[in-house]
């Protein structure tokens, strides 16, 4: 009877060590890159200032006209816009910097 036992706990270790590797595994091909890219899009969002050329997640594209702490107003070819921080996607002039 104790000897079953003492094989039953031995053969606990490697799978909680398997477990333990499959959890390392995960966290720096998952859940790392997704923390690293909303940091940089966090960063991208407080960095926006007047005059820079954006482009929202809905593929609507403007000047930034004015900055508030959560909203920036966007003009447009007709007019102007007011959207939330979160809906920027992308910075146009560094993408424009870069295709030249």
């Amino acid at each position: 009877m104790i000897l079953l036992q003492a094989q039953g706990e031995q053969s606990m270790m490697p799978m909680l060590m398997m477990m333990g590797g499959m959890f390392v595994i995960m966290y720096f091909f998952m859940i790392r890159p997704q923390m690293k890219k909303a940091k940089e899009a966090k960063k991208f969002q407080d960095g926006i200032a007047v005059g820079d050329k954006i482009v929202t997640v809905g593929g609507i594209h403007g000047k930034v006209v004015e900055v508030d702490d959560t909203t920036v107003v966007i003009g447009l070819d007709q007019g102007r816009m007011r959207i939330e921080k979160v809906a920027l996607s992308a910075d146009r002039t560094v993408s424009e910097g870069q295709q030249k």
